[in-house]
């Protein structure tokens, strides 16, 4: 099952035009489709699971309640290339760096899909295709410039954790994470000097 790929920081960043997705705080799940079963295999970034998972097994019902009959029409519709996994965000009020409570009520946002032989779909052609659906949300369009990093880190932008800037596409597809300095702060707060290993 295709895994999302690890998203650099931003010390190292492509100057040139960007989409920027508001990055939600949860985790990160795959759910892969074809035509014969539909969608068959759910994964956690790590490891499948299934409706027996403690936390995350129901996500599956949530899944197919909020995007199955969508996303089967549009991948029909598109004619798009199986096998295709879509990948969504798992969180709720309570989560925090990948850690949920059990008890809390979660939901899931769509932020990218994975097309055989394609790959990850390039953002302009991901909003255009799976405009009517519920999606990370756009936070902003423009150049990928020091400014905007700084309004990221320093909470001028309508976000918590912070966000992922995508651009280019098909092989020169990349992507960029931002976290907000508040964040990170509440991060070293928690897990004191084991906090990089949840950004």
């Amino acid at each position: 099952m295709k895994q999302y790929p690890s998203i650099l920081g931003i010390s190292k960043h492509p100057t040139s035009k960007c989409i920027a997705f508001k990055k939600y705080d949860g985790s990160n799940l795959r759910w892969e489709w074809c035509r014969k079963k539909g969608f068959y295999k759910y994964g956690t970034r790590n490891h499948l699971f299934d409706t027996t998972d403690e936390i995350f097994g129901k996500a599956i019902p949530l899944f197919y309640s909020t995007y199955v009959k969508s996303l089967e029409k549009i991948f029909v519709d598109n004619r798009l290339m199986e096998p295709i996994t879509v990948f969504t965000e798992f969180f709720g009020a309570k989560s925090f760096a990948g850690l949920h409570d059990p008890e809390d009520e979660q939901e899931l946002i769509l932020f990218d899909v994975w097309i055989y032989k394609k790959g990850l779909i390039d953002p302009k052609t991901f909003i255009k295709i799976f405009n009517k659906i519920k999606k990370a949300e756009i936070i902003y369009s423009g150049n990928l410039n020091k400014e905007f990093i700084q309004d990221i880190k320093h909470g001028k932008y309508p976000v918590t954790e912070g966000v992922v800037c995508k651009g280019g596409k098909e092989k020169g597809l990349w992507m960029r994470k931002i976290k907000t300095d508040a964040y990170i702060q509440k991060l070293k707060d928690t897990f004191h000097s084991k906090w990089k290993q949840y950004t």
